[in-house]
């Protein structure tokens, strides 16, 4: 019943994603936390399996399993209709597993996720949250992209741009706890940094948008962040997904696993035990596409 998980990962130069597929993607993680001596009620939180749906995407499988026995598991939507797992365990001597596994189809060409005209006014898109609310530097920016670009796809797609350009990469430069002001003063940080700033840049200027959480394919690291930006699109809604990290417009090898106002929100792993331990996590990924049409063979010029 769980084949689908030893799939066979192919080479992602050799397929057509950008095609009208199908493409099916295989996302299979492993969370481990190892401490240094025996806790008790831990209550652990995953958001890690991706969306029932999200625009062109269906997920068509997963599984959740912890390695100790005694688990008491739960696995509900939330407002955002991203499934959030819990996990409650009385006691754990020295290690616990957490592994999660999907496989997401994606049915024709790719293309924006199309929501109901209430999201573009829905305060939650709106509203800027503590790791997003703008310090006079962010609205000097909001208001200068803003002149630029009136138009809220073009917005998007400017200040992606401008932030590639304005910002550096760094690994432990910030925290899941660093704002977006905090990280643009700077001018340094990660993928969450880069895609709280934009939103705080967005909401600032009046634009909706949201945090998604999920991974680009091909990097062996963990999670990858990016924004949607909600537009008007006739009677409904079109979300816009756009990567400051990479300074592009988000595509095929994007991954979404959750949506939400923020990092706070969708937090791949969060939870608490009692103890005077302390704890260490570790994580393996194996993400990547398992069916696609192959590109077509290169044909030599006569």
């Amino acid at each position: 019943m769980t084949g689908w998980l030893h799939q066979p990962l192919l080479d992602l130069d050799a397929v057509d994603l950008e095609g009208p597929g199908p493409v099916r993607y295989l996302l299979h993680q492993v969370f481990r936390y190892r401490y240094d001596r025996p806790v008790e009620d831990i209550r652990q939180r995953l958001v890690v399996v991706p969306r029932e749906r999200h625009g062109q995407l269906r997920r068509l499988a997963h599984l959740v399993t912890v390695s100790e026995p005694g688990a008491r598991t739960t696995a509900r939507p939330d407002q955002d209709r991203n499934l959030v797992i819990r996990v409650r365990l009385g006691e754990v001597a020295e290690a616990v597993e957490f592994t999660a596994a999907a496989v997401v189809e994606r049915t024709g060409p790719p293309a924006d996720a199309v929501l109901p005209a209430a999201a573009l006014a829905d305060p939650r898109h709106r509203r800027p949250t503590r790791l997003t609310r703008p310090d006079p530097a962010l609205r000097e920016l909001a208001a200068e992209l803003r002149a630029e670009a009136p138009d809220d796809a073009d917005f998007a797609l400017a200040a992606c741009a401008r932030l590639r350009t304005e910002l550096e990469f760094a690994f432990e430069a910030t925290s899941v706890s660093t704002t977006a002001a905090e990280a643009y003063a700077t001018r340094r940080g990660v993928c969450q940094d880069f895609a709280h700033i934009l939103l705080a840049a967005c909401r600032a200027a009046g634009v909706p948008a949201r945090y998604v959480s999920g991974h680009l394919l091909g990097e062996q690291g963990g999670s990858h962040a990016w924004v949607e930006v909600l537009v008007a699109d006739g009677p409904r809604a079109r979300a816009v997904a756009v990567d400051p990290t990479n300074g592009c417009r988000a595509g095929p090898r994007h991954l979404p696993v959750a949506v939400g106002r923020d990092y706070a929100d969708v937090a791949p792993t969060s939870g608490v035990y009692t103890g005077w331990a302390r704890g260490r996590l570790s994580w393996t990924k194996r993400a990547g596409v398992t069916a696609a049409p192959a590109l077509a063979a290169a044909v030599p010029a006569p």
